[in-house]
């Protein structure tokens, strides 16, 4: 910061001793410094993990795993490594691309190693520090297991820790690089959890423009965005709750079922009433996260808004909130549909999904040059 004043003012306090065309050249070099010095603040200094006002308390204990600047970037090296894949293929960051808010974009369901398929969605990685369950069914409680869940599993990554830990220490960069993030250089599994999980907590957006009205930070909503805000808060909040946008809650939302009869939260708790339960979706990003449900069934906003206007399935544990008048719907016209999706596109935030800080290492010595 300090270097970039006394940049600015030398620039500055110079313009008006040059000539007219001079002037002109300065002007572009000052507006050129700024931008070239704050794009370089951006990529590397590291400010640690800061809740943003608008938002609760995060239910992650920090004081059992803070986040550092040496654990983030390690975390976020194994990210993106495809070492913890069986064929050192795919990464982390394979499924879940930023540019997609951390979804698998245009896929249904994730793709593993070989090209095998999975049978649900990816989520986006986001405001995990919030989370108090993790995947659609809810079967992972601690975001430090959540790793485990697709680096083992047969259709996503299919390896054993024992030999991801193998290919770690053999590898120059890595036993350097624990050390450094966790005092020693020796290499476990827990300490690779959480690595991976400081980079994940940093995963947070909330400079959408939602957020920046909500604030007060001189964004406004436009009549339209507006308008479909009052309706989201009278036809949607009640599972969407702001500002997460969702309520961590598990719910039938009248789908039929898809091609792999995926019973959701059932398979987890055994419990005929948690049967097509799945876990409430957030809503930040969604311009970027399609497809959109547990099995990637819907391609288009427009699509989920009309599941829920007309082809919500009547079942015996179907969400009371998916009924209005005893009807299995919630009434909605076109013109309410197109306000509703004026305004969850202000939940859009490009800062998060073009942040070099949360990009792959290579990405960012690009930047950084």
């Amino acid at each position: 910061r300090r270097l970039l004043q006394t940049i600015v003012t030398c620039l500055v306090t110079t313009v008006p001793k040059i000539t007219k065309m001079s002037r002109r050249y300065y002007l572009f070099a000052l507006a050129f410094t700024v931008l070239l010095c704050s794009a370089g603040r951006i990529i590397t200094e590291f400010e640690g993990f800061k809740k943003p006002d608008n938002f609760p308390q995060p239910v992650y204990d920090f004081s059992k795993n803070p986040v550092t600047k040496d654990g983030f970037e390690l975390g976020r090296k194994l990210f993106y490594d495809p070492r913890l894949s069986r064929d050192n293929t795919i990464g982390c960051g394979t499924c879940h691309i930023q540019a997609a808010a951390f979804t698998h974009h245009g896929h249904d369901v994730s793709h593993g190693i070989e090209d095998r398929l999975g049978t649900r969605n990816s989520p986006p990685i986001m405001n995990l520090a919030w989370s108090k369950f993790f995947f659609w069914d809810g079967g992972v409680f601690h975001l430090e297991l959540q790793p485990l869940v697709p680096i083992t599993a047969h259709a996503e990554m299919d390896e054993k820790m024992s030999n991801v830990i193998a290919k770690l220490k053999a590898h120059p960069d890595y036993p350097g690089l624990f050390e450094k993030a966790f005092g020693n250089n020796q290499i476990t599994s827990a300490k690779v959890m959480k690595a991976l999980s400081q980079f994940m907590l940093m995963c947070v957006s909330s400079n959408s423009k939602y957020d920046k009205v909500m604030r007060k930070e001189g964004e406004q909503f436009t009549e339209e965005e507006l308008k479909g805000y009052k309706l989201f808060q009278q036809k949607c909040s009640g599972c969407h709750a702001e500002p997460l946008f969702t309520d961590q809650t598990f719910r039938n939302n009248g789908l039929a079922p898809g091609r792999n009869d995926d019973r959701g939260r059932f398979t987890i708790t055994l419990d005929s009433a948690d049967s097509y339960k799945f876990k409430v979706p957030t809503l930040r990003n969604i311009e970027f996260t399609a497809p959109y449900m547990h099995d990637g069934r819907f391609y288009g906003l427009d699509q989920v808004l009309e599941h829920y206007r007309s082809k919500v399935q009547e079942t015996p544990n179907l969400d009371q909130l998916m009924k209005k008048n005893g009807k299995p719907g919630i009434p909605l016209t076109d013109e309410e549909k197109k306000s509703i999706i004026a305004f969850l596109k202000t939940l859009s935030d490009l800062e998060f999904i073009k942040n070099p800080l949360l990009s792959e290492q290579e990405n960012l010595l690009k930047y950084d040059r």
